[in-house]
């Protein structure tokens, strides 16, 4: 049987996987401000010894594509395991790194096992404006994903240009709104209403909301008078190399003296 094309690359990708640069994660949470707890927390990749992701990013080409998709994988569920992380974790992955779905979530899957972290906590984000070779590709990426019990993520929804069109084809557990939207929304009525329009979207779909790029007490505030309450940016907190930081109390006390939390403050669940 002959092979197609992408089938004989993953192939060759498994066997010749390249050399990924050398890095680490940085972790950032996710607040759900309904209840002041820690809702999920996001892994972001860094220089080993701190510095930008782009100092990493910039060192990937296509012949070490598929190793530096996996290393970020098996890295973060490796630190989420070690830092004893109970919320749920969020992975970016590139979908062009991946060339037969089930076979590439080997590795993640070994790595969950070998550290005892629940592959139910799992959340794998692809951007909007990430360039899959095609949208069935990415939709059977996303499948392969969800029946292993794993969730999906669009991140930086609003970004782009193809975030409807995709999420008319595959409606993913989370949207998150990107922070071009959020961004000093209190003032900007055009942002308030296409971003409320995005929230009551996703609340007729099924899908979980998240804000992302808060660095307000302002913003944050909009965004709950818009419906949605799941937050993630500098406001709350910024990322922390290999280490699950705290939500700043006083983040979390400016919110509450404008509304009552479900439950009191939960400053520990991480």
């Amino acid at each position: 049987m002959s092979l197609s094309p992408r089938t004989s690359v993953g192939c060759r990708a498994c066997r010749e996987p390249g050399i990924a640069p050398e890095f680490t994660m940085a972790f950032q949470p996710i607040l759900d401000s309904d209840s002041g707890a820690i809702y999920a927390h996001e892994a972001l990749v860094r220089p080993v010894g701190g510095g930008s992701a782009y100092d990493v990013l910039g060192q990937i080409t296509d012949e070490n594509r598929y190793a530096f998709d996996q290393a970020c994988r098996v890295k973060a569920i490796s630190l989420a395991a070690e830092l004893g992380m109970r919320s749920l974790l969020n992975i970016n992955f590139l979908p062009n790194a991946v060339y037969q779905p089930a076979a590439c979530i080997r590795a993640t899957l070994e790595a969950a096992a070998r550290t005892g972290f629940p592959v139910t906590q799992i959340v794998f984000e692809v951007t909007e404006d990430e360039r899959s070779r095609d949208a069935k590709h990415l939709m059977a990426i996303f499948n392969e994903y969800k029946r292993h019990g794993m969730r999906t993520a669009i991140d930086d929804f609003g970004a782009g240009h193809s975030g409807l069109n995709l999420l008319a084809q595959f409606q993913p557990d989370i949207v998150k709104i990107d922070m071009a939207l959020t961004r000093e929304i209190h003032t900007d009525r055009v942002r308030r209403t296409i971003t409320r329009s995005i929230a009551q979207m996703c609340a007729q779909l099924g899908i979980t909301v998240i804000a992302e790029g808060i660095e307000s007490r302002d913003e944050a505030l909009c965004l709950r008078d818009l419906g949605i309450h799941l937050l993630q940016g500098f406001y709350f907190a910024r990322p922390q190399l290999e280490a699950l930081p705290p939500v700043a109390a006083g983040a979390l006390e400016g919110l509450r003296s404008a509304f009552p939390l479900r439950t009191p403050l939960a400053l520990g669940a991480h």
